[in-house]
């Protein structure tokens, strides 16, 4: 069984002005054939479709939405599995989230992840192909998007619910794929807890576990057999004013489920999005410079301490952003100002210390 698995997909900014015109192939063209090879394609929806009006939720951070032809687009593309557990499902109200499932579905794509209550959003979604079956198990990180017994939203990372979800679907699956959304923004590595928690997916009988979340690629590892990947990166995600960075990165890995024998997978890099909307795989230098990149974070994935330093270290140097929320500063400019050091912190060492660890 062939699964190629991609990080985030949006409908946002110039990607919006080509979808609405839909003009697909401008996005897809250049992976296309690549996708068709495989018999399960995914790609994670991190936006919720707004049809006759929304009811935006209180939340931190940027409030997304896109139109119902954002599904043809992907669809086009060669997609035809979802994952929807992810932090902006929820964004525009529970009947936007609840109808973005139902208009992916309709459309004949697979969807996981979200549901009208946490006991409709934790299934397993069981794919067929060829005489095997492979269970794909979607959560996210908590931050405004979770369904309760009562609402509708996404699966939440629980690792004692998706333990006893694994060992269901050992049951029921030859193969048991577990797909997260999770991570720190902007962080090419894996907290010290990610690792941990993904390697007890893997101790509790997952074949493989992917992350995606960050909006830019991470390393991976290879354990007891099982690859773990700790970030894929924006697959198709236009944001203004990133161009040309890691915003811009990511890639796509393959997956080749055979009994008896070890996973076979291959990373395929690509920029997104940068002087032109859309997805490139990278060549020649471009390639050969993330294949070093990778292998630099793979080496340090692999030392725990070197991991607690790298991670400890990210936390010093963003800090302020860690932070932001808890200063008077409101204007883009005084924010500015403070993250550069012209302004004093209002916050306490002390308080600062406790904010970082929370």
């Amino acid at each position: 069984m062939h699964i190629i698995v991609s990080g985030d997909y949006c409908d946002n900014s110039r990607v919006d002005e080509f979808i609405s015109r839909s003009n697909y192939d401008i996005l897809f063209q250049h992976v296309k054939a690549f996708l068709h090879n495989a018999d399960f394609r995914i790609v994670n929806f991190e936006f919720p479709i707004v049809l006759n009006g929304s009811s935006p939720i209180k939340k931190a951070g940027p409030s997304l939405k896109g139109q119902q032809k954002a599904v043809d687009a992907i669809k086009s593309a060669g997609f035809n599995v979802c994952t929807l557990a992810n932090n902006h499902i929820l964004d525009q109200g529970e009947k936007c989230c609840i109808e973005t499932k139902q208009l992916i579905e309709a459309a004949g794509l697979s969807t996981v992840g979200v549901g009208k209550n946490i006991e409709e959003a934790s299934h397993t979604l069981l794919l067929e192909c060829s005489g095997e079956t492979i269970a794909v198990i979607n959560c996210c990180e908590h931050e405004f998007s979770i369904a309760t017994e009562k609402s509708a939203g996404a699966n939440p990372l629980n690792p004692i619910q998706q333990y006893y979800k694994i060992q269901e679907a050992r049951s029921n699956a030859d193969y048991v794929l577990v797909i997260v959304h999770g991570g720190h923004e902007m962080c090419q590595y894996p907290s010290p807890r990610m690792k941990e928690t993904y390697r007890f997916f893997v101790d509790s009988g997952a074949d493989a576990v992917v992350n995606h979340h960050q909006h830019c690629y991470s390393g991976y590892e290879v354990y007891h057999g099982k690859p773990i990947f700790y970030g894929l990166g924006n697959f198709l995600f236009d944001w203004e004013g990133k161009r040309n960075g890691l915003w811009n990165e990511g890639y796509m890995v393959s997956l080749d489920f055979v009994k008896g024998q070890m996973i076979n997978f291959r990373l395929f890099p690509y920029t997104q999005c940068n002087d032109e909307p859309g997805v490139k795989l990278m060549q020649g230098n471009a390639f050969d410079v993330f294949g070093k990149r990778i292998q630099e974070i793979n080496e340090i994935i692999a030392d725990n301490r070197r991991l607690k330093n790298s991670w400890e270290s990210w936390i010093k140097n963003n800090s302020k952003y860690i932070t932001m929320d808890y200063q008077p500063y409101r204007s883009r400019l005084t924010q500015g100002l403070f993250v550069r050091g012209l302004l004093p912190s209002f916050i306490s060492k002390k308080r600062n210390i406790v904010l970082l660890i929370i």
